[in-house]
């Protein structure tokens, strides 16, 4: 009688294993996307400029585009959203809400802006993080839940493809050495800087450009297991394009891709429907302005839509030869890092800031006014940033991300360094914390090197890749999704 018990309480434990064992194997790649309206209201100041002007009309919505991807035991959000950036807060609040609504762990979401011009501001109070966000801010934080809540119902059985394509033919390096002596005055009132940002179309003192583009698309392409699209995703190194009014609202070439893309899928009776996202890559100091080739005068709108197609063209043929893969694991690490110390005025500095900011401004867009303006706020930070940094592991793809407007060349190394390749970077992501040069760009001055413009120390850079870096080896060795806490 025992006998005959215990072999059927084996028979029961056996099979109730392989069932175990077949609900794992049976497990499958999804994926699902989505978009949220993150448009501002009307008479929202547009922040591109020195001086924000008050909208007056919407060329095109802006949004979050929301991509996740779930392997069965780790799922991953993507989020870029059409903003000149985004304060850390904005970010902090809805990875919680997401954590919270769709169980998305925080250290798996990434959340970037693309650097329209054209949109207002969700970068909070950049000098006091404590203040509270903004009624726009506030809806911004739910609308990337609630699109990355979308996303997650979308999830269907999937297969990705990864992989890039050079279009070096709108990327320009904008700082440039000058011929001797024809440097014009920074708004601190010296000719010290070797080189000029933006200097002029067709300007005949220009010598050479101060650094490298990066001409690289990096792609991820996701479809259905029966073939339908379900998003392209695409990163390019271009700052943004422009020719937009000066009170409209637009999200510039990152979502005119997404137009140009919808035509080739054509498929617009989908549903859920397709989603089209372009990012910002390391473009910090890379814009769409040939200085030495004058282009004709163009109508608004019109170059963004001709880089934009172009870029769409290309990224679409590209995915049609791309090798997918149903059978990928996912992985994110994310820590904050508190290594990198902010850029504080001296004591000479602070005296320039104080008499020029007590003279008032001199004429409407008064740059050493706004600069001295800056010098004083940045004065109260703290000796330490808190930078977040992340890392997500789509197969054998690693993105890695950072908080500023970074450098090109930055990226560059990030790509030939990173332990896990094919690697790329992503700017402006958890946070806005200015431009990111690398140490030898500080020595050459510039726009993206004054204080106020650029934020963090002269090897802040370094610091951050070092830790990148770690993040990328732990993912290697590990697999695993990991929060690191912040490191000091």
């Amino acid at each position: 009688m025992q006998t005959g018990i215990l072999r059927l309480l084996t028979g029961l434990a056996l099979l109730v294993s392989a069932q175990a064992g077949y609900a794992d194997t049976a497990k499958v790649f999804r994926a699902g996307a989505a978009t949220s309206n993150i448009t501002p209201y009307l008479g929202a100041p547009i922040v591109g400029g020195f001086a924000p002007i008050p909208s007056k009309n919407v060329h095109d919505e802006l949004h979050a585009r929301c991509l996740v991807l779930d392997d069965g035991n780790t799922k991953l959000a993507i989020v870029v959203c059409d903003l000149l950036g985004i304060s850390p807060r904005i970010s902090t609040d809805a990875r919680k809400l997401i954590a919270t609504n769709v169980e998305i762990p925080e250290s798996n979401v990434l959340i970037c802006a693309t650097h329209t011009h054209s949109a207002s501001s969700a970068l909070g109070d950049r000098f006091n993080a404590a203040l509270p966000l903004d009624d726009y801010q506030q809806l911004i934080v739910r609308r990337i839940a609630d699109g990355v809540a979308r996303a997650n119902q979308n999830l269907r059985p999937a297969e990705l493809a990864y992989g890039s394509i050079d279009i070096p033919d709108h990327v320009f390096n904008r700082r440039w050495y000058l011929k001797p002596g024809t440097m014009p005055a920074n708004p601190y009132g010296n000719t010290n800087d070797k080189v000029k940002m933006n200097p002029g179309v067709a300007n005949p003192n220009l010598v050479k450009p101060a650094g490298p583009t990066d001409p690289a698309v990096s792609i991820i392409a996701v479809r259905g297991v029966d073939g339908t699209p379900i998003s392209t995703f695409a990163s390019y190194s271009l700052h943004y394009v422009g020719g937009v009014p000066s009170t409209e609202i637009s999200a510039d070439y990152f979502a005119a891709f997404g137009v140009h893309m919808d035509r080739l899928v054509n498929k617009p009776d989908q549903f859920p429907p397709f989603v089209a996202i372009m990012a910002n890559g390391t473009s910090g100091d890379i814009n769409n302005v040939d200085v030495q080739n004058p282009r004709p005068r163009m109508q608004s709108y019109e170059q963004i839509n001709n880089v934009a197609k172009d870029i769409a063209e290309k990224v679409y043929a590209a995915t049609q030869s791309m090798k997918y893969e149903k059978d990928l694991k996912l992985a994110a690490a994310y820590r904050e890092t508190h290594k990198v110390k902010n850029r504080l005025p001296d004591d000479k500095m602070m005296e320039w800031a104080e008499k020029t900011v007590a003279a008032g401004p001199q004429r409407p867009t008064d740059l050493s006014y706004i600069y001295a303006q800056r010098t004083l706020n940045v004065a109260t930070s703290p000796e330490f940033a808190v930078l977040p940094l992340q890392v997500l592991k789509i197969g054998g793809l690693c993105i890695g991300t950072m908080p500023c407007e970074v450098f090109v060349e930055i990226g560059l190394e990030f790509k030939e360094k990173s332990a896990i390749k094919p690697s790329f970077l992503m700017s402006l992501s958890h946070g806005y914390f200015g431009y990111l040069p690398p140490p030898h760009q500080h020595d050459l001055g510039g726009y993206e090197t004054w204080l106020g413009t650029n934020r963090l120390e002269r090897d802040a850079s370094v610091k951050m890749l070092a830790e990148l870096f770690e993040m990328v080896n732990e993912l290697q060795n590990s697999g695993e999704a990991t929060t690191t806490p912040a490191s000091k």
